[in-house]
């Protein structure tokens, strides 16, 4: 949950029934091996060369409120080539449905900490986009922004059951394991094997290891985990951000630097930690559980509960008490210790959170840049004693699903991501976390990982939000 933005927005779905797991967690039922005795969908046997996954057993409705300006989302001005459209959008300030999906069933939305474009998956297993598609990321074959979800048809044929959203990029992942990419390229982070600026259709990556059942994106980087726990990494290497003891900077001619980028996913081989006395010491037989990405930073969770991280380190976002980039995963302290591991990770922009093993939240980073940052992991003491279900981080706001409620906190200005929709509280940020004007008799199931706005998988037993018919138009960029 990249630089100054401009606009901030939030999408929503209604729950109609309960699912056991995550949204954007699928599980595995593999067909060579049992799952693991936390039935967290990781195979107990060695082999899993044939898997299955599930998606979400939730069943939603989509509802949507926030900034829907794409094309100025994250900018401070809409570029010449969308000038035309600089007012196409608006922020809406209360909750909206879609009438294009009257009578669909939303299982999973999805979207990126610094992405302008989101995804639903359906329980039919169905990937929908919409939002800015400069760079083909929409997957819909061209460059047009969609202003309202629509059926990427490349994919109909699979059985999607998550995907992953970064700046201009999107990973798709279906119920096999196998994984396709579309969207920007130029750093190589849709792992095809080459840099090209655009590939607006789906494409399935180079890659021909074990199924791969977790993903994450950040800006122009990619994360894939397979069904052992092991971690790969493609794209932009700046700031260490793919784990592989470098940042890739070469010098291709005077005065200008260029990266060295993975081209095709490449495994994270190395997990450290690092004494009070700067002693760096190997961490050995680490099998990763989870991984989120931020724009530039990675955090990943191993199945002894414990959290490393890498990549760019301003900020704090790294939770190692100091600014230092770091180029491999290193061992975030505070959760190496008998019953202070953790069981949930989440990334933003420029910050981190994880739920501990008895359900406290901490963070560390920062949400607002131009204020104090939290080098190391804290205890949000403003949400002691809830249960946290799940949190979703955007350019700088957060959300959370906690108990029966959501609750969202972010600096000003904001655009409706926060829930706030009365007047007087329009624009206006939240410096703590409090509990936004709800949804009547609303039940806060899931939020999912969201950009400039925030998707959630809601009950909802009492209202009727109004259909919002988003304008009509749309264009053309050159695939250059």
């Amino acid at each position: 949950m990249r630089a100054a933005h401009r606009e901030d927005g939030c999408v929503v779905a209604r729950q109609r029934s309960h699912g056991a797991l995550k949204a954007s967690s699928p599980r595995a039922a593999c067909c060579a091996c049992s799952l693991g005795p936390e039935g967290d969908g990781f195979p107990t046997h060695s082999l899993c060369d044939t898997v299955k996954l599930e998606g979400s057993k939730c069943k939603g409705q989509l509802l949507i409120f926030g900034a829907t300006n794409w094309d100025l989302i994250g900018r401070k001005e809409v570029p010449k080539q969308q000038a035309a459209y600089r007012n196409l959008g608006q922020n809406l300030w209360g909750p909206h449905r879609y009438g294009c999906l009257s009578g669909v069933r939303v299982r999973t939305v999805v979207s990126g900490s610094c992405a302008a474009h989101s995804l639903l998956i359906t329980t039919e297993g169905k990937l929908w986009s919409w939002g800015r598609n400069e760079k083909g990321q929409l997957g819909h074959g061209d460059t047009k922004r969609v202003e309202a979800p629509r059926l990427l048809e490349g994919l109909s044929h699979e059985v999607i059951v998550s995907a992953a959203c970064g700046r201009n990029h999107t990973l798709a992942l279906t119920e096999t394991g196998s994984v396709f990419a579309f969207g920007e390229n130029k750093m190589g982070q849709l792992g095809l094997g080459n840099q090209t600026d655009a590939v607006p259709s789906p494409a399935q990556i180079m890659y021909n290891g074990q199924p791969i059942t977790k993903m994450a994106c950040g800006a122009e980087f990619s994360m894939i985990m397979d069904c052992k726990g092991n971690l790969y990494s493609f794209g932009c290497p700046e700031y260490g951000q793919l784990g592989h003891n470098s940042d890739g900077k070469f010098i291709a001619r005077a005065q200008r630097i260029e990266y060295d980028c993975e081209l095709v996913p490449r495994r994270v081989a190395i997990f450290i930690e690092k004494t009070k006395d700067g002693q760096i010491l190997p961490v050995p037989n680490v099998v990763v559980r989870d991984v989120a990405c931020g724009a530039n930073h990675t955090l990943v969770l191993d199945s002894q509960k414990r959290v490393f991280s890498w990549g760019f380190g301003g900020y704090g976002r790294l939770g190692h008490a100091e600014q230092k980039d770091e180029m491999v995963p290193r061992l975030v302290k505070l959760f190496d210790f008998p019953g202070r591991g953790a069981s949930q990770i989440y990334a933003g922009y420029t910050c981190s959170f994880a739920v501990s093993e008895v359900g406290g939240l901490f963070f560390w980073g920062a949400t607002n840049t131009s204020r104090e940052s939290t080098m190391y992991p804290k205890a949000v003491q403003d949400l002691c004693g809830w249960r946290i279900r799940s949190l979703a981080c955007g350019k700088s706001s957060i959300i959370v699903a906690a108990d029966e409620s959501t609750i969202s906190w972010g600096p000003s200005p904001t655009f409706g991501e926060l829930v706030s929709w009365s007047l007087p509280g329009r624009g206006r940020g939240r410096t703590r976390p409090g509990l936004p004007e709800p949804l009547p008799e609303n039940t806060q199931k899931e939020s999912g990982h969201g950009g400039w706005w925030f998707p959630c998988l809601l009950r909802v037993r009492s209202i009727s939000p109004d259909v919002w018919a988003p304008p009509a138009v749309s264009y053309s960029l050159p695939i250059m």
